[in-house]
């Protein structure tokens, strides 16, 4: 329920929402939420509001910054007074690492630029996604990041973190708290603009040095949260993938992966120029499995 240095790991039945409800009406918080809609993940945005309109910080306001290189293909919404959608064009990138690498410059440089003006919180999501139960004030915090759904109970030896010494991701095989998800972080608009030019900083060096690291934008991601310990955590519940089964513990699924054919919505020869390619496609299908790390041979 809480970490070694005391942040509150948040599951069902550990926190009282009417109490917090009271706390963040009181400050009149408003609340950002990103996603991208890159290419034909486009497809993805109707389910991602409409599901979000249903759970997702019901009675706050709220703007969807949706990021994307296809304005006309997303829908109009009709939104409740306090909630907006607003469409950031982005540039198109041809390999999808280059586009899931490039949303923490983006992310930073709104930030910077426009987000500390019109939001108190961010929350950084993929859009490959809905909503299945309610997601509320219970997540914000400075700093959150969300316990992967495939590494919950793993031993930190088996966590995929970064392992070339090269890279500015790398973290040494005796360091490390969790395994973070890259699809579900955020915090307040100062400290995202911290952790999103953080991860893109690390980036740009690595691709100076012509490395990738191994898991792209959360590679780094993982690399900030082990030296810039999160204020609070979010269970799996926050990010599930119904793939994975449902185990006994998981009371409540709030966040989960939309099925889809990733070759009909990624660019496959761009998926399979990547070297980690098929151990990424080996282990997304072990990783609801028991067996998972010994079919990976890790």
């Amino acid at each position: 329920m809480t970490t070694p240095w005391f942040a509150p790991i948040i599951w069902n039945g550990s926190y009282n929402i009417d109490i917090l409800n009271a706390q963040f009406h009181q400050r009149n918080v408003r609340i950002g939420i990103t996603v991208f809609a890159i290419k034909k993940y486009t497809v993805f945005i109707k389910t991602f509001i409409e599901t979000a309109e249903q759970f997702f910080m019901v009675g706050y306001k709220v703007n969807y910054y949706v990021f994307t290189d296809r304005v006309n293909d997303i829908s109009n919404f009709t939104l409740p007074e306090g909630r907006q959608l607003v469409i950031l064009e982005v540039p198109t990138y041809k390999r999808w690492q280059e586009v899931t690498m490039r949303r923490m410059e983006m992310i930073r440089d709104h930030a910077y630029q426009r987000f500390y003006k019109e939001v108190d919180y961010l929350v950084c999501v993929d859009v490959d996604m809905r909503f299945s139960d309610s997601v509320g004030v219970e997540i914000l915090s400075d700093v959150f990041g969300t316990l992967h759904p495939g590494f919950y109970n793993a031993q930190r030896g088996h966590f995929t973190y970064e392992r070339r010494q090269q890279s500015t991701a790398y973290i040494p095989t005796d360091e490390g708290d969790f395994y973070y998800a890259g699809g579900n972080f955020g915090g307040t608009v100062e400290e995202v603009y911290k952790l999103t030019n953080f991860c893109h900083n690390a980036m740009m060096t690595d691709k100076n040095n012509s490395l990738e690291a191994i898991w792209h934008d959360e590679s780094y991601l993982n690399k900030y949260f082990l030296y810039h310990k999160p204020t609070k955590i979010l269970s799996p519940e926050y990010l599930w993938d119904n793939g994975f089964g449902v185990p006994q513990f998981l009371q409540r699924r709030r966040f989960v992966a939309v099925p889809k054919n990733s070759n009909a919505i990624r660019n496959k020869r761009a998926l399979q120029e990547n070297p980690g390619y098929q151990k990424e496609k080996n282990l997304k299908f072990h990783l609801g499995s028991p067996y998972i790390f010994q079919q990976l041979g890790l």
